[in-house]
């Protein structure tokens, strides 16, 4: 339990140190890489005529049943052989398998660098920046669009992008927080209502919901909590009143959590109606126009993000710990 302990913090401390090194191979990629090798091999080349929904909908969950069998095998594995030739490799080992499992300094560094091309006013830079964390057309939004499109990903991804792989970590280590971050991958490549994946992805998205379901809200709590730490500018209460009213106003039932409770700390307006894929998708608004959005607003929300995982790392430290000592006792 104690290297299980250690390996948890320092993976922590890892990835606000050096966030994702892009020269790393990143296990991430090996479960992308996994799930598009078999979306090829089950799902193929479809053909409106040919398409058979609820065979489609079978082999989603095939996809799913084995992209986290494997994961979770590979990486149980890995462990047992590491702790097995040594405690200390076991713990490097799970150490920065928990750092590869956190996107904390990453969300804040992808994010900024957004945040540096609108100081310098370049909104065709911004606007490319911006297109590498969001899914929405970034090439027709104006300067207050672009800054709302980072904000909003910063909260939403407090959630799926940090407290729920933590929690997942501190509960179960990292077999459980490969075993989460597989889940979430699945959803972000299959997990889309279009044509090609609205059966074949639907396993995997409904297993996000499920999984994600305490963890939002244990990260909505948190970001409240956070305001009280993160000074004159956030508004605990508001984010409070705006959380209970508009936690609800996105199609998923979990992304909008954080993304209510940040507007409304910030008292700013978030969400509404968005372009993909050259459609314009109707959303309702998250939060109440107090003040105009500015570029500040993006620095404000990932500090934030940072007070919220450190709550939440504390937190998840002390129960730890708490165990620990009635295990010895």
């Amino acid at each position: 339990m104690i290297y299980h302990i250690a390996g948890f913090f320092i993976g922590f401390i890892l990835d606000l140190l050096f966030g994702d090194p892009y020269w790393l191979p990143h296990p991430i990629r090996l479960i992308g890489n996994l799930i598009a090798g078999l979306d090829k091999m089950l799902l193929g080349d479809i053909r409106e005529k040919e398409r058979d929904y609820k065979k489609e909908f079978r082999k989603g969950i095939l996809l799913t049943v084995l992209v986290l069998v494997i994961t979770i095998s590979v990486t149980a594995i890995i462990l047992y052989f590491a702790y097995k030739v040594t405690p200390l490799l076991g713990l490097a080992v799970e150490s920065i398998m928990s750092y590869q499992m956190l996107a904390t300094k990453c969300l804040k560094l992808e994010s900024m660098k957004v945040y540096v091309k609108l100081k310098e006013g370049d909104l065709p830079g911004a606007r490319k920046a911006v297109s590498m964390i969001v899914g929405r057309d970034t090439q027709v939004l104006d300067e207050i669009g672009v800054a709302k499109a980072a904000i909003e990903t910063v909260a939403e991804n407090t959630s799926d992008g940090i407290i729920a792989p933590m929690l997942c970590l501190a509960i179960g280590g990292p077999v459980l927080g490969f075993f989460y971050k597989a889940v979430n991958t699945m959803d972000s490549m299959v997990g889309y209502k279009n044509d090609r994946y609205l059966y074949f992805g639907r396993p995997a998205a409904k297993l996000d919901d499920v999984i994600n379901f305490l963890p939002a809200r244990i990260s909505a709590v948190l970001m409240i909590t956070a305001c009280s730490f993160a000074g004159k500018e956030y508004s605990g209460k508001h984010a409070w009143q705006i959380y209970k009213r508009d936690r609800k106003n996105h199609a998923s039932p979990n992304s909008a959590h954080t993304e209510a409770v940040c507007a409304g700390a910030l008292g700013i307006r978030l969400a509404g109606d968005n372009s993909y894929f050259g459609k314009i998708v109707q959303k309702p608004y998250i939060g109440d126009a107090l003040r105009t959005v500015e570029f500040e607003d993006i620095v404000r929300a990932n500090r934030l993000l940072y007070i919220t995982a450190g709550l939440c790392q504390g937190i998840c430290l002390l129960c730890m710990g708490l165990i620990q000592i009635w295990i010895i006792s």
